[in-house]
């Protein structure tokens, strides 16, 4: 991913927080992105993050190949490498065995278990994957699911993994009196086959809601043209800048996550800070997150079981409430900035003992 690619999405600021911060720390950050110079010009906006990219518009295979060859003043003088997805792990893996730097390789997601959900071929993915899995120094996951589904497949990297989840900027998505609701119930997100909104869709026909649907995906275009508004009940937005959902989050009742998988869902845990009560499927990346009647509302994927739900929560203000002030509590508690930080450094510092600058 570039930079401009996450600031095109509306997540550049959300992505790079946690970075800022460990610069507040005394740490050197450097970005090795596979954009081109367009992310150039996001030095400025970066906190002291130095940006580095493709920025003579190499064909972007001689630049994925030499890469560890074009950036090898910063590379060489690094003391960790960290690639933040799978994908890609193996250009940071080749850097880091050349300079003989430690690898911290995090996933936000199981690549070949999203891609065998999807596709079915993925044989190629896990070997992919057991090959960055044994290279590197430490694994990170996001959730303790993953980190057994690792573990099954190689118990010998048991001490390499850390569970260390998405955080949550609990400064700017928080409970807020002071907005009128507008919508009854709020999806972000893309808009795509594991996200299953036509579920959702089909949900919504016969109940008389207000709802707010933002994101963008291959299956938008071809949902709006079999759905259309659901005769005005459905607001259909495009991406926005992070900086505004707080303020969307709290015109809206409810946030609900329909999907059929996930990772460790960012929008739900920010849903979850502003104090919406919540409604996920029962899937992994979500049961392991909302605990059912207690900070949130779980639910089957299928339409029905969707519709009821909602309809047993909408119709319960007491419960609504309830969920509302626990699931706000509990992504403090479990997803704050300042809590992952911590997991962060100590990260850090189990690979790089007293050292007092890293630059990642």
């Amino acid at each position: 991913m570039s930079l401009a690619g996450w600031d095109n999405i509306g997540i550049l600021k959300r992505e790079i927080l946690l970075y800022t911060q460990l610069i507040g720390k005394g740490f050197q950050v450097s970005f090795i992105t596979y954009g081109n110079s367009d992310d150039l010009k996001y030095s400025n906006r970066l906190s002291g993050i130095k940006v580095l990219c493709n920025k003579w518009g190499l064909p972007k295979y001689i630049y994925n190949k030499y890469l560890h060859i074009i950036h090898r003043k910063h590379l060489k003088s690094c003391n960790i490498i960290k690639t933040n997805q799978m994908f890609g792990a193996d250009i940071a893996l080749k850097s880091a065995k050349y300079y003989k730097k430690p690898l911290i390789n995090r996933m936000g997601y199981m690549w070949s278990d999203f891609t065998k959900r999807e596709n079915g071929d993925f044989q190629e993915i896990i070997s992919y994957e057991e090959n960055i899995f044994q290279n590197s120094d430490k694994i990170v996951v996001t959730t303790q699911e993953m980190y057994q589904n690792v573990v099954r497949r190689a118990k010998q990297l048991k001490n390499k993994i850390s569970i260390i989840p998405n955080y949550v900027n609990t400064e700017l998505f928080k409970p807020s009196d002071n907005f009128t609701k507008e919508f009854d119930i709020l999806y972000i997100g893309r808009i795509t086959h594991q996200k299953n909104i036509q579920g959702l869709l089909e949900a919504l026909k016969n109940i008389n809601l207000k709802v707010l649907i933002i994101g963008n995906g291959d299956m938008k275009n071809g949902l709006i043209e079999q759905y259309g508004d659901l005769d005005g009940k459905i607001v259909w937005q495009n991406n926005i800048p992070h900086n505004r959902l707080p303020g969307i989050m709290n015109k809206c009742l409810l946030y609900i996550i329909p999907s059929f998988y996930e990772g460790h869902p960012k929008t739900l845990i920010e849903a979850m800070a502003a104090g919406m009560p919540v409604i996920g499927t029962d899937v992994p990346g979500i049961r392991e997150i909302i605990e059912n009647r207690k900070n949130g509302m779980l639910c089957g994927t299928e339409a029905k079981n969707i519709k009821s739900t909602i309809e047993k929560l909408l119709t319960n203000q007491i419960l609504c409430k309830k969920l509302g002030q626990n699931a706000n509590k509990y992504a403090i508690q479990h997803f704050s900035l300042e809590k992952i930080l911590d997991m962060e450094l100590n990260l850090y510092n189990s690979l790089l003992e007293n050292s007092q600058m890293v630059r990642l």
